[in-house]
């Protein structure tokens, strides 16, 4: 009986271990936290990124942009319709699985964050051997309200959306 239990043991703790990344992306409300998933689902969509980087479990004007804008339904309700979310953590008191950790460091450095809150809004394309570039529409921070926020985001949008057209027109 104690070698059942012990293997009992050993293969549940082997499985939370294994699930780790998986438990990570369910506790996130809404929130992708795999760019290839990201890239995906904007790429289906036809929706831009909106990449939060933010120190969830320590900075407070983060944790004021969530209260104040993420938290509200009248921005979940534009999200669905307008963006991919994706959130890109770096907290302090908690540790993420290995590979978000690479991921986020890669982007933070991708698009030189210096500052929490800082939210991006972009597409991403992909080339043959996998490499991402980036097309960034704009940069904000925190802010006080759902209305405003979603405003600002619909104006980088719709500049990124006039931009390609004035691409597109002068091929």
């Amino acid at each position: 009986m104690k070698k059942i239990i012990s293997f009992s043991l050993f293969a549940l703790l082997s499985f939370s271990v294994f699930c780790q990344t998986d438990d990570y992306e369910a506790e996130n409300k809404g929130w992708l936290v795999d760019i290839d998933k990201a890239f995906a689902e904007s790429k289906n969509s036809g929706k831009p990124i909106l990449a939060n980087f933010t120190g969830s479990d320590w900075c407070g004007w983060c944790k004021r942009l969530t209260a104040s804008v993420f938290s509200k339904k009248e921005f979940q309700t534009w999200a669905k319709d307008n963006v991919v979310l994706l959130e890109l953590d770096f907290p302090k008191r908690k540790q993420l699985p290995e590979k978000y950790q690479k991921q986020n460091a890669q982007l933070k450095n991708a698009f030189k964050i210096t500052a929490y809150p800082t939210v991006w809004v972009f597409n991403l394309d992909k080339d043959e051997k996998g490499n991402f570039s980036i097309e960034g529409l704009g940069k904000t921070g925190y802010t006080k309200t759902a209305q405003k926020f979603t405003s600002d985001v619909d104006q980088m949008i719709e500049r990124g959306e006039k931009n390609k057209t004035k691409e597109g027109e002068g091929k």
